[in-house]
């Protein structure tokens, strides 16, 4: 299979690309593959209402557009519209470069996904042989961008919203992890190509169907696990305490308006849709299944994956800060290093 780089830069130049035009090429497929995550948090600023709304019984946006769906554009206008307020006492920098770091962490991320092909193109940026450790570390830097927006701020909410960002990401990022490495065990590799393809096989046959050998379907508790950690380090319910308006008035974005508070908000979603395409990849087979075309089911597990966490917000009532701490380092830790320890033995025994 061809990366997406590569076939852009024959697309564009032909067979023998300068090293300009190899770099011209690498950004516009970075264009490209950065648009897929944007465009799904867009639509969520209309599928969200949506789709909390079916789970609460209420009326969804029904005005604006076929289903409501112009809301997105309303929203965009009425936000980029409004004057950007920075607080007297805000640390510029900080205040400014917090926002677009948490969304750039999360747009970086996708750089490795492998997300299908679409006539024989991969649409993929690269695929490196730390793919998986890369994602993990890109995804954490929004921790940082997190705790610059709420120590920028000059609010004691925004400060205390960011504070909690830092011990919730440290106490889930390391189960989150450590589950991944029990696939990694399976796989052999932290290639997300590899990854993909170690579960392309099928696992056994039930009534003339086949069932392939996903991680989820090998092992569904890594997979709980994984799924779990995952809410906390998106920051989704019930573990969406760094922002909770009952307690922080909205923690780390308290002070942001305009342009800035789309971006942290638009960052949030992109990670939402980060952490599925982690899920998919690892644990899902990524863009396998059958009759569709790779890509689609790609993006179908996405979806599903935001569906997941819409049922957790509707359905899951939020946990006190103690609580989450709790259940992170003395229930998810001790369950993902046991995940780790089993995995390892079983793998072991069936390689002797």
């Amino acid at each position: 299979m061809t990366l997406l780089p590569e076939a852009v830069a024959r697309t564009l130049f032909g067979n023998s690309p300068t090293l300009l035009e190899q770099t011209v090429a690498a950004i516009a497929a970075a264009v490209l593959v950065a648009a897929i995550p944007l465009t799904c948090a867009a639509i969520v600023i209309w599928a969200k209402r949506k789709v909390t709304a079916a789970f609460t019984d209420r009326i969804a946006p029904n005005r604006l557009g076929p289903g409501g769906t112009l809301i997105i554009v309303a929203d965009a206008v009425r936000l980029l519209g409004k004057e950007l307020i920075v607080p007297d006492e805000a640390d510029r920098p900080a205040y400014d470069l917090g926002p677009v770091l948490v969304v750039f962490s999360a747009i970086v991320g996708f750089a490795v996904v492998p997300m299908g092909s679409i006539a024989g193109i991969t649409v993929q940026l690269a695929d490196p042989e730390v793919g998986l450790a890369y994602v993990f570390a890109v995804a954490s830097l929004a921790t940082l961008g997190l705790t610059m927006c709420g120590y920028a701020s000059a609010n004691k909410y925004s400060l205390l919203g960011g504070l909690r960002a830092v011990a919730q990401n440290i106490a889930y990022e390391i189960p989150l992890i450590v589950t991944g490495l029990s696939v990694v065990i399976f796989a052999g590799s932290l290639r997300m190509g590899e990854i993909v393809a170690a579960q392309q096989a099928t696992l056994f046959e039930l009534g003339g169907l086949s069932i392939p050998s996903w991680y989820a379907i090998v092992n569904p508790f890594a997979f709980a696990l994984f799924l779990t950690a995952n809410l906390a380090e998106v920051g989704r319910n019930p573990f969406d305490v760094p922002e909770a308006p009952t307690e922080l008035v909205a923690g780390y974005q308290t002070e942001y308006s305009s342009v800035y508070f789309v971006l942290v908000y638009m960052g949030e979603f992109v990670h939402v849709f980060l952490g599925g395409a982690i899920v998919a990849t690892v644990f899902l087979g990524g863009p396998a299944g059958p009759v569709l075309p790779g890509f689609v089911w790609f993006l179908g597990k996405l979806w599903a994956v935001f569906l997941f966490t819409q049922w957790a917000r509707s359905a899951l009532p939020r946990v006190r800060i103690d609580q989450l701490i709790e259940i992170g380092w003395k229930g998810l830790l001790v369950c993902s290093f046991a995940n780790l320890f089993v995995t390892a033995s079983i793998v072991g025994l069936l390689a002797a």
